[in-house]
């Protein structure tokens, strides 16, 4: 069973798929939005990736806070979740997201990448870490 691994930011979507045992994440793209409400492109491509590589499952990461709150963001992101549920008829799970984004950014500053790469692919690390943090759930739940 593959999962779907997405980073819901404010202009991009990162994207991550499992292997088909479910035990890695792969970085597969960065979805690139001009206005922030308009999702209609942005879940026609998911659409594709989902048929594609023949996904079962979706994991958002859940921006919280780092004290444990929610705001406009967590908003934002309970909002996209059901309506990818309601697209696309398959389970989506909100993963909290606390320090993905710092993690791949220190993943890709000991890779010692260049500040623009790094640009353009930090998303899409982003969503390999939320990805990968649930998939390690699964395996040390089994």
């Amino acid at each position: 069973m593959r999962i779907l691994g997405l980073d819901f930011g404010e202009k991009t979507i990162g994207v991550a798929v499992s292997d088909p045992f479910g035990w890695t994440a792969q970085g597969v793209e960065i979805i690139r939005r001009k206005e922030e409400n308009n999702l209609k492109n942005c879940i026609a491509r998911i659409g594709e990736i989902i048929t594609e590589y023949h996904v079962e499952k979706i994991v958002i990461g859940y921006p919280k806070n780092m004290n444990n709150t929610v705001g406009e963001r967590c908003e934002k992101t309970e909002a996209f979740k059901s309506r990818l549920e309601k697209t696309f008829k398959l389970e989506v799970i909100l993963w909290d997201e606390r320090l993905s984004t710092v993690a791949a950014e220190r993943g890709l500053l000991e890779a010692d990448i260049s500040r623009k790469k790094r640009k353009q692919v930090i998303d899409k690390m982003a969503a390999v870490f939320i990805l990968q943090g649930y998939l390690d759930k699964l395996t040390n739940e089994s």
